[in-house]
């Protein structure tokens, strides 16, 4: 049967498909009493044989069992389970007298015996089979807990006993000798039997029962029973003891069962039987002596050992500490725990767990008690979500993902129990295929550079167990077993796993085991691999009072998104004394010195014996003095930015400083730029706080961040934190923000926060100290000349030396062979994208590298002499892995340069070519960001305001390439790029706004804006749409010269369209986010608002209106081009227009515009709209990032512009004023109203906004006449909110400026007048304006007492109804802009405690100009920083016009109460002002009054004074 058997499996190897075969019908044999596994017994495999012989009902139903196999033979500690309802072999005679014999044993249950009779049945079977083997010399394990299933065939069932107490079956073990044996014999009975085993059952679905499985075993070994006969005594129990008695017994082993041979009542009979029972012992015990001589010269020569070694570290001399390891485990006996440390020395990427309990009592617990790993189940890698999600989602990379592959004891969801193997086949198999397709995925883990470990404790001996199952999916997905190793626990696991593996994957798998070394061996073996540590054992934190704090790895390992710089970092290492360390220190250096990332040990070796400090740039004092005197300031999140040219050092310099303050502050470098700001700050702030109870005060933190996006939103977040963590210092972080510009110098001065830059030039202190480095390394290395990065800086930066060594090196460069492709798509990448790089897996695939697992040939090989020019490095984003680039951006530009030149290989060429290159788009790792910056190179423009020199229109790659091959190459490369990223929005929209811009094709760019629009409806996205629609216009008009009434009409269709486009991307920016959800989901970008659309409306209103305007055929007379300004603001239709009847082309005209007449109507209404809504943005609001201000100034400018344009078409003349008056002279004050409301627009101070600009725009003598233009609209209009707000907003900022003018009203008028309005729109108005000026006039006095007036109690709703209305009008706003404070809560009373910022600036300006004698032109910026930092509010000036309001701090918010129910709410300026903890106390504070609420500034609590 079995050959027919092994016949059927071979045919069900492993297929295609995500699930586990159906296997119905090999089920069904298979399930019969598995006997193919190899047991170690000759007579087990008779057995299997003869099974298909066995007719009778009671054989007939053990096909349905399980089977096992035995415990290892007289091996202790050994790492055992049994499964319940397991089948064991059927008992048997003496063999070969050492493969031991069984008897199984089931006692009785507590029920049907007591605890005494119990153990008595277990002594008696015990000593009774020991003696038996001991007779007749053979080796034996008796089997307590196994039912014997068949009378005929002896087989045996696992079932299990119950166990109230090890201790006491050891007792009655131990102490029971002489009570079965003759005295003389009772010590070789102690040798040959051996102490009681008990292993525990496991139920089907591998969670542990309450049951075991006692064994013991017998060995009989020559040189202790020699030829001796053990007789033994057999007691009878009785209910009286006294009367117990004995009889004795002589056993032997006579077939399966132990025989008693003078049990016999007839003495003949047993005369008979001892007869020959002497020479038999003889020749048993002459057989044994043989048998143990036999097996005492067995020699074992194994190499296992060796076999482990190459396997694990790939026939390299240590473990590669890349390698990411994922490990499929089953479970592990608790006495083998302590050897799967190993586990801890790995990079381990997943486990795939098959122990259901193994967080309580397994490996997993283990594991965690020393490091850090997540608990997941497979479903939760076969959600819809993209690869990037998940990982985030799931921390890859970051921690170990212990996935439960047959779900958790412990879990309340039934979806998540353990299942039986039958029931895991049906339910469970499916989504662990799935999750093992993920895992192996070359996107996640590089091929090279993933190492797969099974461990097995229990042997696999069904076909279709869940861990085969799994490495069936694991062999599919990896395309065989080349990255697997198999760990068994010994040679019979490994016999059962092998034969499994051929039968269903059709591989022999020999090469990949380890069968012969136990656990112990193997854990050592592995740790023993790994290159000795380069970190200290003990790290150790700065902490108060010149304290140190321990950072355990299990915190450290939490702390995901930071590289923390310890105190003791470098120190006491392993490699330091390891004999290796001059080549660790040689190559640290040669890394650093050719041009990759400086680390904390090139700090540290410099400061060893004999070398020369690192190299102290010009700027360091200047960066260091800026971040040292910041400790005493009163900002708790302090913001520092370096600015720097790409590769010129910038980086270093501040890891150097932060090296040098490490015993000063707590250090970190953000290590991954694709964290999220929130997780950033929750993982500073645990810095921050780490080992500090509630004590006060802590050591800051200097957080490093290499050109962060949003530096703002990252101290926003910080403070965030720190409110949750009831922070009370003055200081917790001090930001660092390594800047990479092409004009450091310019962003510097541009930038308000405080700042230092670097250039790519050297000073002459500089250059010496490069020349005195450069002696040193000719000393310590062999060829320092190849030290490009660093030769680079020795040169200065000279383009000369750059050129020469480039051209000497790639002088024999095939510019089409795979290694000058490689070479020209990194020269491309590295050149027009800052930090691009490619994936060494990608590279070696690239240039044909085979069989890169075993690195039988390195990409430096095959690269030679190019590779000179690149330096492999790691790369830490989604993963661990290596990536290739060059040595330096400014040795990438020169071969891109030489490759034009000398190989006539065009840009547009190489873009093409990195295009069409399928490899670079197949699976691998860091494939998401190749992508992105391919794209990037494409697409992304250079913008002044993120330090680019001048707004490009396209990207400079574009730009280039239309500079140096024409328009048409642009189309190709977009086009083929918009083919290859077919899911991408913005690549189509750069090839709509080529076709528009440079080719004027506005039927193609129109086409390709659509589709972009498809791909992705975001407002930038409609406003390209606009853009076409408005070019196209443009066009129009200037081509047509004297437009033609036809003409007009194609301009006023596309114009609509235009409008319409950009209408709609307002609609979008109002709910839309900046950035591609494909191909930029992943990249922080500081949150703005897209105004766009709006300024693209007015663009557009404004040409059509210049168009329709400057029509010759109403530029006749003053009248016509009156009357044609009246239809322009709707108050003549278009038939009023044509005077003259008998010209045709003015009929034409006329025809035109009544046919668009109302679209035109619309244009001076929407524009006031969108001008209105624009000095709300700008008044009303600031940016959250100060960086993007300057984006804010050069808006303003434009829409000035748009503004001038705008009164020049709307102003009437004085000729039309006049013909209005003299038409109807009843209308003359109407008129005059209207013409002080046009002159008061014309000067942009006829709203809120206009008027709260005045503060700062307007001189005493300006403000007066716009003030009494307001008092006569005033007093000559109906009542108009408006109007009434705009004039009581006229008096204040009046009294502002010029305190004592006659003209402003008293304050008590201005409250009544605000009070009448208050009354009349109630208080879910939308007028925010009104409830903010109730804020100004109706805040109650210093002395906390209510005026009687109603209208004062009522401030406090009035405070809550100026948030709403704010909200409803400015929350899409909210994210990129915050509400701004025009005005402070002074010491005075009345009109004069209203004190408006610009007058504080003044003050503070001035105090600057005399403290540092600055310039005019730096001192707003320096003005800011005060704020900024704080120090603004402690200026003696400031406090003595400012009056500091009481209030409590109550559930992390600010109230004051004013007596009675008046109690309100105010927002603090900066998060981290309010203390955490919900502690209630009081506070005093500033008061400054936004539109969306009254503001907390300069936060002190009480009890700190």
């Amino acid at each position: 049967m079995s050959g027919r058997l092994n016949e059927f499996m071979e045919t069900e190897t492993v297929s295609s498909d995500s699930g586990i075969q159906s296997l119905s019908s090999a089920m069904q044999m298979l399930e019969m009493p598995q006997c193919k596994m190899k047991l170690g017994q000759d007579e087990s495999l008779n057995y299997a044989h003869s099974l298909i012989e066995i007719p009778d009902s009671e054989t007939a139903v053990q096909p349905q069992k399980p089977f096992s196999q035995f415990r290892p033979f007289d091996k202790s500690n050994s790492s055992m389970f049994y499964m319940e309802n397991a089948i064991l072999p059927p008992m048997a005679g003496p063999s070969n007298l050492i493969d031991p014999v069984h008897e199984y044993v089931l006692l009785p249950n507590d029920d049907e015996a007591s605890e005494k009779e119990i153990l008595y049945e277990f002594k008696k079977e015990v000593f009774c089979f020991a003696a038996s083997c001991m007779n007749s010399r053979t080796n034996g394990t008796i089997h307590f807990g196994v039912d014997r299933l068949s009378v005929r065939e002896e087989i045996g069932q696992v079932v299990g006993q119950k166990i109230s107490s090890f201790r006491d079956y050891n007792q009655a073990f131990e102490s029971s000798f002489g009570e079965f044996f003759e005295e003389q014999h009772v010590d070789t009975a102690r040798m040959c039997i051996r102490v009681p085993h008990f292993i525990q059952v496991r139920h089907r679905d591998g969670t542990t029962s309450d049951r075991w499985v006692i064994e013991v075993d017998v060995v009989p070994v020559y040189s202790q029973t020699l030829d001796t006969i053990f007789y033994t005594q057999l007691g009878i129990m009785a209910a009286d003891e006294s009367q117990h008695c004995k009889t004795e017994c002589l056993f032997i082993r006579d077939g399966q069962p132990s025989t008693n041979i003078i049990e016999d009542p007839n003495p003949r009979v047993t005369q008979n039987k001892l007869k020959g029972l002497t020479d038999k012992v003889k020749s048993w015990a002459t057989a044994r002596k043989s048998a143990d001589e036999r097996c005492e010269n067995r020699i074992f020569q194994g190499n296992q050992g060796q076999r482990l070694k190459q396997l694990v570290t790939r026939g390299k001399d240590a473990f590669d500490s890349y390698l990411q390891v994922i490990v499929v485990t089953d479970k592990c006996h608790p006495s083998q725990l302590e050897f799967m440390d190993f586990l801890k020395e790995m990079r381990l990427f997943a486990v795939l767990e098959f122990d259901p309990e193994s967080d309580v009592n397994g490996t997993c617990s283990f594991y965690r008690k020393d490091c850090v790993a997540n608990l997941h189940f497979p479903n939760m890698y076969t959600a819809q979500d993209s690869m990037s999600t998940i990982i985030g989602k799931l921390n890859l990379y970051k921690h170990t993902s212990w996935i439960f592959c047959n779900g958790r004891l412990n879990e309340e969801n039934e979806a998540d129990k353990p299942l039986t193997p039958s029931e895991w086949i049906k339910r469970r198999s499916g989504e662990v295929s799935s999750m093992v397709t993920w895992l192996c995925n070359p996107e996640l883990i590089s091929r090279d550079k993933l190492l797969v470990i099974f461990v097995l404790h229990s042997a696999v001996t069904e076909i279709s167990s869940p861990i085969l199952e799994t490495f069936c999916a694991m062999y599919r997905s990896l395309e065989g077993a080349e990255n697997m190793l198999c760990l068994c626990r010994d040679s019979d696991v490994f016999n059962d796993w092998k034969h499994l593996v051929e039968i269903r994957c059709q591989e022999e798998i020999t090469n990949k085991c380890i069968y012969e070394l136990s656990l112990n061996e193997i854990s050592s073996t592995i740790k023993k691999l790994k290159e000795p540590k380069t970190r200290s054992s003990q790290r150790y934190l700065p902490s108060t009072g010149s304290s140190s704090v321990l950072l355990a790895k299990k915190d450290e390992e939490l702390m995901t998104v930071l590289d923390i710089l310890c105190e003791n970092e470098c120190e006491n290492t392993e490699i330091e004394t390891n004999e290796s360390f001059q080549e660790f220190k040689k190559k640290t250096e040669e890394d650093f010195y050719r041009g990759g990332q400086v680390t904390w040990w090139n700090f540290y070796l410099s400061e060893i014996e004999n070398s020369l400090p690192f190299i102290q740039r010009d700027k360091y004092n200047e960066l260091y003095e800026l971040i040292v005197p910041v400790g005493v300031t009163t900002s708790q999140c302090a913001m520092i930015n370096l600015f720097h040219h790409p590769g010129c050092g910038g980086t270093t310099l501040a890891m150097h400083v932060l090296w040098n303050l490490r015993r000063k502050f707590r250090c970190a470098v953000v290590k991954n730029n694709k964290a999220t700001n929130n997780d950033i700050a929750v993982q500073v702030i645990n810095l921050l706080t780490y080992g500090r109870q509630s004590q006060p005060g802590n050591t800051p933190v200097l957080l490093l961040v290499d050109n962060w996006d949003d530096v703002e939103d990252l101290k926003l977040c910080l403070l965030s934190v720190s409110r949750e963590k009831n922070q009370q210092s003055n200081l917790m972080v001090v930001i660092l923000n390594c800047e990479r510009t092409q004009f450091p110098e310019e962003s510097s001065r541009n930038s308000r926060i405080p700042n230092v830059f670097i250039t790519n030039k050297l000073s002459s202190k500089e250059q010496k100290l490069f020349s005195a480095k450069l002696q040193q390394l000719e000393n310590d290395h062999e060829k320092p000349d190849t030290f490009y990065a660093f030769m680079i800086m020795t040169n200065n930066f000279s383009e000369t030396y750059i050129a020469n060594v480039v051209s000497n090196t790639v002088k024999d460069l095939d510019a089409t062979s795979p290694q000058g492709k490689l070479f020209s798509f990194l020269a491309l990448l590295n050149t027009f994208v800052n930090g691009s790089y490619i994936s060494l897996s990608l590279c070696e695939e690239l240039v044909g590298i085979k069989n890169p697992l075993w690195k039988q040939e390195t990409l430096d090989e095959k690269m030679d002499p190019y590779s000179s020019l690149l330096i492999t490095f790691t790369v830490e984003e989604h993963g661990t892995y290596q990536a290739v680039r060059f040595l330096h951006q400014m040795i990438a530009q020169k071969c891109l340069d030489i490759l034009k030149q000398d190989h006539g290989v065009s840009l547009s060429d190489m873009v093409m070519d990195i295009l069409a290159c399928d490899t670079v788009y197949k699976s691998c790792m860091g494939k998401d960001f190749l992508y992105q910056n391919i794209q990037s190179m494409l697409v992304t423009r250079h913008r002044k305001e993120q330090g680019g020199d001048k707004n490009t229109q396209f990207s400079p790659l574009i730009e280039k390439i239309n500079e140096e091959e024409g328009s048409e190459k642009i189309k190709i490369v977009l086009e083929k790029a918009t083919e290859r990223f077919d899911r991408s929005a913005t690549l189509p929209q750069a090839l709509a706004r080529h076709f528009y811009l440079n080719e004027k094709d506005f039927n193609s760019a129109l086409h390709w804006a659509m589709v972009a629009q498809s791909k992705n409806p975001n407002s930038y996205i409609a406003d390209t749409v606009g853009q076409v629609y408005k070019s196209q216009l443009k066009k129009y008009i200037d081509d047509s010269g004297n437009p033609t009434p036809e003409v007009l009409k194609e301009c006023l269709i596309v114009g609509s369209k235009a409008v319409k486009a950009f209408q709609y991307s307002q609609e979008l920016a109002k709910k839309d986010e900046q950035m591609d959800p494909f191909e930029m989901h992943h990249i922080k970008r500081s949150k703005s608002y897209n105004t766009s659309g709006y300024v693209g409306e007015m663009e557009v209103m404004i040409v059509l209106l210049d168009n329709i305007k400057g029509l010759t055929s109403f530029q006749a007379n003053k009248l016509e081009e009156d009357k044609m300004r009246q239809f322009l603001k709707g108050h003549i239709s278009a038939n009023q227009l044509h005077l003259d009847h008998s010209n045709t082309t003015a009929g034409q005209f006329v025809a035109v515009l009544t046919e668009h007449e109302r679209f035109l109507a619309s244009f001076k209404p929407k524009l006031k709209e969108i001008f209105t809504f624009f000095e709300n943005y700008f008044t009303y609001l600031r940016q959250r990032s100060q960086e993007r201000e300057a984006a804010d100034e050069r808006n303003k400018k434009k829409l000035s512009e748009l503004f001038r344009k705008y009164i020049e078409i709307f102003s009437s003349s004085e000729e039309e004023k006049a013909s209005e008056k003299a038409k109807n002279p009843k209308l003359s004050l109407h008129q005059e109203v209207m013409d002080q409301m046009n002159y008061l627009e014309m000067k942009r101070v006829d709203s809120f906004a206009g008027l709260l600009q005045c503060l700062t725009e307007k001189t005493a003598k300006e403000m007066e006449f716009v003030l009494n233009k307001w008092k006569f609209i005033f007093e000559n209009t109906p009542s108009r909110s408006g109007t009434t707000l705009n004039f009581i907003l006229a008096n204040i900022v009046m009294h502002c400026i010029k305190p004592s003018s006659k003209l402003v009203k008293r304050y008590e008028e201005l409250v009544d007048l605000l009070d009448k309005e208050l009354q009349k729109e109630g208080t879910r108005s939308t007028l925010t304006e009104m409830y903010y000026l109730s804020m100004l006039l109706m805040w109650p006095a210093k002395d906390r007492k209510l005026e009687s007036t109603p209208t004062y109690k009522d401030i406090s709703t009035y405070v809550m109804s100026a948030k709403k209305s704010f909200h409803r009008r400015f929350s899409h706003l909210i994210p990129a802009r915050s509400a701004i404070a025009h005005f402070f809560l002074g010491n005075s009373s009345g009109l004069k405690r209203i004190v408006p910022k610009v007058k504080l600036d003044r003050i503070l300006a001035q105090v600057y100009k005399q403290d540092s004698c600055s310039s005019q032109s730096s001192q707003p910026r320096n003005v800011h920083r005060l704020w900024q930092s704080g120090t603004a509010w402690k200026e003696p000036d400031v406090q003595k016009e400012l009056l500091r309001v009481k209030g409590r701090s109550e559930n992390g918010e600010i109230y004051i109460n004013y007596g009675g129910n008046l109690k309100m709410l105010v927002r603090p300026a900066y998060l981290g002002d309010i203390r955490t903890g919900y502690s209630r106390e009081d506070v005093f504070f500033y008061l400054g009054f936004t539109m969306e609420g009254p503001v907390a500034y300069d936060v002190q609590y009480e009890n700190d004074k």
